[in-house]
């Protein structure tokens, strides 16, 4: 019986042929096991000489069964490492690489521009409550402009800015003038979306305040960005316009002189003295002292969004946020060469 159950056990191939090789002799009702079940016919001395003999061969058996599981385990191990095994003298693959989506190249080309004329780069709150995005920009509850802004309205009573210009007020409340700061970020307008309007999209912001600050200064502001973004030709252009929080207040273009035409941008003007007595009005509550009333200031605001859109000839402002990687990459690139200003240090309020 020994001899037979080996041959079989080194001749299982299998996991399951040796399983079932080890049932037909170690089984509850194996061969070895029925031999067990006879010791009580015999004498004493017959079955203690006969069960020596039967635990024997058990232990045989099952060390014979254990080694050659080892040696089936080890062969399948082998076997699976074969078929799946790397040539590592191939050369690599090339994976996609990713890229700055178009907006936020247009963001760092602007933060650039400005920072290399002094400003500091301010990024800050998007959930905001009505004193900074309405009150405190000269436009209180009653005042027709909150019409125009299509509101976001939270549960707890706080909005989605509006604008960029909450930062404004922000700022100016923990800061001390002389100041110059620009502020990208997303902003919210309650509306109907379509090719030129989103309900969410981009704004920059630029606020200077000191000493004699004035409409001189915004021009040369904004004539030196046209210049570095279009081209040492490009001219800019004010036309009077309205907006509660700078008076006066103006809408710029720029001329593109590689388009030959003129891109209406943003909007900009002196900040209203209304604003400045409400910064003052907030950091006295904060115990600070009033050091705004009487001074001057420009701000400005223009949308990235339309600057790309003109830019690269993208016809609807929805493929921005729609994930089309047929959009997006067309704009992959070196992080380095395009967002230099990403290494530099950012203020976060």
């Amino acid at each position: 019986m020994q001899e037979e159950a080996l041959n079989a056990i080194r001749g299982a191939d299998t996991l399951e042929a040796l399983q079932s090789v080890k049932t037909q002799y170690l089984g509850k009702n194996g061969l070895v096991t029925a031999q067990l079940k006879t010791l009580g016919t015999l004498t004493p001395d017959e079955r203690r000489e006969r069960g020596a003999a039967i635990n024997l061969l058990k232990q045989i058996l099952e060390a014979a069964t254990q080694a050659r599981e080892n040696e089936l385990r080890q062969a399948a191990l082998e076997a699976r490492l074969a078929s799946e095994a790397i040539d590592v003298t191939l050369p690599g693959l090339a994976l996609p690489a990713g890229g700055l989506h178009v907006i936020t190249r247009i963001l760092y080309e602007l933060s650039d521009i400005f920072t290399s004329l002094g400003y500091a780069v301010v990024e800050g709150q998007e959930v905001e409550d009505e004193t900074h995005n309405f009150d405190a920009l000269n436009m209180p509850a009653w005042h027709p402009a909150r019409d125009l802004q299509d509101t976001f309205w939270l549960e707890n009573g706080q909005v989605l800015r509006t604008h960029t210009s909450n930062m404004q007020i922000r700022y100016m409340e923990t800061h001390e003038p002389p100041l110059k700061i620009v502020v990208p970020g997303r902003v919210y307008r309650y509306e109907a979306t379509d090719a030129t309007h989103e309900s969410m999209f981009h704004q920059f912001e630029g606020l200077v305040v000191g000493e004699g600050i004035t409409m001189a200064d915004l021009k040369g502001a904004i004539a030196e960005m046209g210049r570095a973004m279009f081209g040492k030709n490009a001219r800019v252009r004010f036309q009077p316009s309205y907006y509660p929080f700078v008076e006066p207040g103006a809408d710029f273009a720029i001329w593109w002189d590689q388009e030959q035409r003129w891109l209406e941008l943003g909007g900009s003007g002196m900040v209203h003295p209304n604003v400045f007595r409400a910064v003052d009005d907030l950091r006295e509550a904060r115990g600070l002292t009033r050091i705004y009333e009487g001074k001057t200031g420009f701000a400005f605001g223009l949308g990235p969004n339309r600057i790309a859109m003109l830019r690269y000839g993208i016809p609807d402002i929805r493929y921005f946020y729609a994930n089309d990687l047929r959009v997006l990459t067309q704009f992959r690139g070196d992080l380095n060469s395009t967002a230099p200003h990403a290494r530099a240090p950012k203020e976060t309020m």
